[in-house]
């Protein structure tokens, strides 16, 4: 059974067809891999012209989209009973699981959440109607608990929204993630994107303090794309969407989660959760009639994801050999990939699938412990490269060419992909080396989906076929003032220097603004763990979360240059509101590894390739790297030094940075930030934390 779901933006006329997958014994008939849902307006807006806003110069409309307005939008968080599928068993696990849930969204694929979109100048109204139970739940104290330790997890039915990446306003009903909408109760967001704001990949999920890693790991997140229609002029950048349109580049929005569901044994104390069922090998099973869940922390921790057994799922539907994505040959197509997991590395990899193997309707039972021979014996050692154009949703200044781009929780890449040949085509996420993962475990790979490739145009070089066909499209649809400028820099290296959202910070930009370092660190030598951030790059002063203390104010107009480390294992750091542009990656021996072509080999073989390339990049979030201790010799500190500048631009408020791991969140390893006015940054006033419905869940 499917359903049709249109598509609400004008530009992206076509279907999308979900599974249907029901709480049926028989395994459902496979369905082609789609783009998630897009979330849908309640209400009926103001109906506006479907017209393009066509710069100076430019002679006529190219493609239709949607002029600015308002979107009025809601997100129901429910309990959803399904099911996932279990390549180990070839069979489907019954599951119940927190999710959004909305118009257009089919109820039977909860755990993709639904895709927004918005164009510049837009406001988008999110009301959140949070229908999960109130009150103490097993292993769970509940949002109003007067003792309730603030870096101890606990509102696990609480809940509030953040658009990881958006340039918008971090107060009031803006991107307000020091919210907590507790259960029962409704709040409406509101967000109003800047009509300069630059179009691209982001994503929204769930950020209540406490609750974060468990609801976003039930598959509370989903894509929030910005669409751009605004083409380059002579004084102006423009938005990429111009240079490959959705007619020309079809586009496949894919979210990457990490679904850690488990069953457990009955409890022998009231109020508090089982253990986990586990075999002899650690890995998660489910007995018949057994429902899986996410109910406590005990699902996260080092090597948990591993040794779990579970299977990183895109779209909500994991590996399975009957049903692949679709794709033509000599196709180029735009690729938006999310990390929308909470701690475990993605490595993506395209391969060719060996002759006669994951041939359709043969059944293979999958184990993700043995996946590293299975992949050895399945899948060629012949990558397929691809030309990454966006990191975090900002247009690089140049596509880079890369077999392997490394997704830590929180990344984007917005790729061009193309297969060269017909056939059937492994994606797979790769053994990250161990210098390159959380925790330095040996992770080793995992099948993630099968592209069927429908024959079509033989491509013998992707990098000089994706540029002829970029130059094509130039030459067809830039404006007369801007398409030689555009057709140029194609031509000299595939740069987009007409395309990037911002211009580079320069030294000046910063100089007499004063600095800003960071610190993350685990200190583990007391009874309690403490996730820790510091404001230098010393361990002496870190401390765990405190969300009545401010710990940084910020210089509204300004620029200013940060230094970061990571002084135990390694980081994800995420800011809100302002993107940062990476100026410098040293490793341990004083090397800077960020340059285009460097080699990143601190940590040995296999040398680790996340890093190269990142020099002058925009990003929101960036693994922060720090050997481990005990893999390191004498005297060698294992830290990586990592420099970065942002602009504090338009918006004063409070907000947070953070471990995008994201069950170190929820235990301290965050800090409240504030963007002040330039003559008040010497004052360090006290966050205020408020409750929806209910008293301060941060007592």
């Amino acid at each position: 059974m499917s359903c049709v779901v249109t598509l609400a933006n004008a530009r992206f006329v076509s279907s999308v067809f979900v599974s249907s997958l029901g709480l049926i014994s028989a395994l459902p008939a496979a369905a082609q891999i789609v783009n998630p849902p897009v979330l849908q307006d309640e209400r009926t807006p103001i109906a506006k012209p479907n017209v393009m806003a066509v710069q100076p110069g430019a002679e006529a409309p190219r493609e239709g989209v949607t002029l600015p307005g308002d979107r009025l939008l809601d997100l129901k968080i429910v309990y959803s009973d399904n099911q996932i599928y279990n390549p180990s068993t070839d069979g489907y696990d019954k599951v119940r699981l927190r999710s959004y849930t909305g118009k257009g969204v089919d109820p039977d694929a909860p755990f993709v959440s639904p895709t927004i979109e918005a164009v510049p100048g837009d406001t988008v109204r999110v009301t959140l109607d949070n229908q999960l139970p109130s009150g103490p739940q097993p292993g769970d104290p509940g949002c109003t608990a007067p003792d309730t330790k603030p870096n101890t997890p606990h509102c696990f039915n609480g809940t509030n929204l953040h658009t990881h990446g958006l340039w918008v306003n971090p107060s009031g009903n803006g991107d307000n993630v020091l919210l907590s909408i507790n259960p029962q109760t409704q709040f409406t967001y509101e967000y109003n994107i800047p009509s300069d704001h630059p179009a691209g990949t982001f994503w929204y999920h769930t950020h209540r303090h406490g609750s974060t890693a468990l609801q976003v790991s039930s598959g509370m997140a989903g894509a929030l794309i910005i669409r751009g229609s605004r083409f380059p002029t002579p004084t102006a950048h423009g938005d990429i969407d111009t240079l490959i349109p959705t007619s020309a580049v079809p586009e496949r929005v894919l979210v990457m989660q990490q679904i850690q569901y488990a069953c457990r044994a009955p409890s022998t104390a009231a109020g508090q959760l089982g253990p986990i069922k586990q075999d002899i090998n650690g890995r998660y099973i489910c007995d018949p009639g057994d429902v899986g869940g996410i109910e406590g922390y005990d699902q996260f921790g080092p090597g948990t994801w591993p040794a779990s057994g579970r299977y990183t799922s895109l779209n909500g539907k994991v590996f399975n050999p009957d049903d692949p994505l679709k794709a033509v040959q000599g196709q180029i197509e735009r690729w938006r990939v999310i990390h929308a997991g909470v701690r475990d590395t993605v490595s993506l990899q395209f391969a060719k699938v060996q002759a006669g193997k994951l041939e359709p309707g043969t059944k293979t039972l999958l184990d993700a412990k043995a996946s590293a021979e299975f992949i050895r014996e399945t899948c060629s050692t012949e990558t397929v490269p691809y030309m990454l154009i966006a990191a975090d949703g900002l247009t690089l200044a140049a596509a880079q060419e890369t077999a392997l781009a490394t997704f830590q929780p929180g990344y984007r890449f917005d790729a061009l992909v193309v297969f060269p040949e017909a056939g059937r085509y492994c994606v797979i996420d790769a053994s990250a080396p161990r210098s390159g993962v959380v925790n330095a475990l040996d992770v080793g790979p995992q099948l993630l989906a099968v592209v069927e490739v429908a024959a079509g145009t033989p491509v013998d070089d992707v990098a000089s076929y994706v540029n002829g066909k970029l130059i094509e499209l130039a030459e067809a649809n830039m404006p007369e003032d801007v398409r030689s400028t555009v057709v140029d820099d194609l031509k000299a290296g595939t740069k987009f220097t007409s395309f990037t959202p911002h211009p580079d910070i320069s030294d000046g930009e910063v100089e007499g603004n004063g600095t800003q370092e960071l610190t993350f660190f685990i200190d583990t030598t007391g009874p309690d763990t403490k996730f820790e951030v510091g404001n230098t790059l010393s361990t002496a002063n870190v401390k765990p979360y405190d969300p009545t203390r401010l710990d940084r104010a910020l210089p509204l107009g300004k620029a200013q240059e940060w230094t970061l480390q990571s002084h135990f294992v390694s980081h994800p750091f995420h800011i809100h509101v302002n993107p940062f542009q990476i100026v410098s990656i040293t490793d341990p021996n004083g090397k800077d590894v960020s340059a285009a072509g460097a080699t990143d080999d601190a940590g040995g073989a296999p040398y680790d390739p996340q890093y190269p390339g990142l020099k002058g990049v925009w990003k929101d979030t960036l693994w922060i790297k720090s050997l481990i201790p005990q893999s390191l010799p004498a005297g060698f500190s294992g830290v990586y030094t990592i420099k970065l500048r942002t602009r504090y631009q338009r918006y004063i408020g409070t907000f947070v940075l953070h471990c995008h791991i994201l069950d170190h969140e929820d235990q301290g390893m965050m800090q409240n930030v504030a963007v002040v006015l330039p003559d008040q940054v010497g004052d360090i006033t006290q966050s205020n934390v408020m409750t929806m419905g209910g008293h301060n869940g941060h007592q």
